[in-house]
């Protein structure tokens, strides 16, 4: 069985395994044993934390899978995107130029940049094994993080944003980089990127120009570029639009992929989750229910929070019958309750 966890320190170099084969841009997964372990350092600190508003915490989150101990994902969520450093994107407006004498009035597309993210949460270091991509485990992956939310509203912003990785080619060229980052640094995307997992991104940023960027001025290959979506990056992609989350309002500074922006009470998976009573078939000890439909099921717990995928036959306003294996997974006995959601 697949179950979503806070990872542990143990996990390490399991983690490291599948930072290694994130794609570029994923900054938030570095190729570093000594970065990934204080990731893992901060979460625990997080979960174990007293917490009564959005703060600095970190909550870092692994998929395993139970049968073999191997760790197949990864995921997280900041509480607070920019809290001890500010969160830049370039945010998408369009300046009008007139005159009333030539009779001329044009609408320019510009890239501004801004910080006015900064306070949202922010989903990050999303990862799935590649033959997990496009499977209902990749649901359980981004959106077990959600009932997370769902369940411990108060460590969380109103608005969640993430940054979908853009467009970079097999040689891991970025032409939105090229035509913008890469006149401030002599660095290519890739190095820059690198730069920015094993540092920080801020001091990248802060060199960045900070006048307004006129789009027509840019090459054709780096305006296609933006709002452009890494092929590897795409699942994330579409599980947080059908989420319900928007875009064209901001991109990323460096390879202009979609930052994407919602209202936690507009999130379907928050919506639409019901916490309900369970009850444990202990005859049974199967996880598929014949007739039924997949659903997300997390046990609201902090520390020990615990998310699965199980096929449930359940009628609303009843309790939700779980397998005996299902049950020990997530943790929880006769009488305890669950938050579910249909995929």
């Amino acid at each position: 069985m697949l179950v979503m966890r806070p990872a542990q320190m143990a996990d390490l170099s399991e983690v490291q395994r599948l930072a290694a084969d994130s794609p570029i841009g994923v900054t938030s997964l570095p190729d570093d044993a000594g970065r990934l372990s204080d990731k893992i350092a901060a979460s625990e600190a997080s979960f174990a934390a007293e917490v009564s508003f959005n703060g600095e915490e970190t909550y870092f989150f692994v998929l395993e899978d139970t049968d073999s101990g191997r760790l197949v994902g990864c995921s997280g969520i900041v509480a607070s995107a920019g809290y001890s450093e500010p969160f830049y994107s370039f945010r998408n407006e369009t300046f009008v130029h007139a005159s009333r004498e030539l009779k001329i009035h044009n609408k320019i597309h510009v890239l501004s940049q801004c910080h006015d993210l900064t306070g949202n949460s922010l989903l990050t270091s999303f990862y799935v094994l590649p033959e997990l991509v496009g499977t209902l485990w990749s649901e359980l992956n981004s959106r077990a993080r959600l009932l997370f939310v769902a369940a411990h509203p108060e460590r969380f912003a109103d608005s969640v944003v993430t940054e979908i990785v853009g467009y970079s080619d097999e040689y891991g060229d970025s032409p939105f980089w090229d035509a913008i980052g890469r006149n401030f640094f002599d660095l290519n995307y890739a190095e820059a990127e690198r730069i920015c997992g094993l540092k920080s991104r801020t001091f990248l940023a802060e060199l960045m120009p900070h006048y307004p960027i006129y789009v027509p001025l840019l090459p054709d290959e780096a305006q296609e570029a933006m709002g452009q979506v890494h092929p590897r990056a795409q699942i994330t992609f579409d599980i947080l639009m059908r989420e319900g989350f928007e875009t064209d309002h901001y991109i990323d500074i460096f390879d202009g992929g979609p930052t994407l922006h919602a209202r936690v009470s507009g999130i379907r998976s928050i919506a639409q989750s019901r916490v309900v009573p369970v009850r444990v078939d202990t005859v049974d000890s199967g996880d598929a229910v014949k007739g039924g439909r997949p659903y997300l099921v997390a046990n609201n717990q902090l520390q020990d929070y615990r998310a699965v995928m199980l096929e449930l036959d359940w009628v609303p306003g009843k309790p939700v019958t779980l397998s005996l294996a299902a049950a020990e997974a997530l943790g929880v006995g006769e009488g305890a309750s669950v938050r579910i959601v249909p995929v």
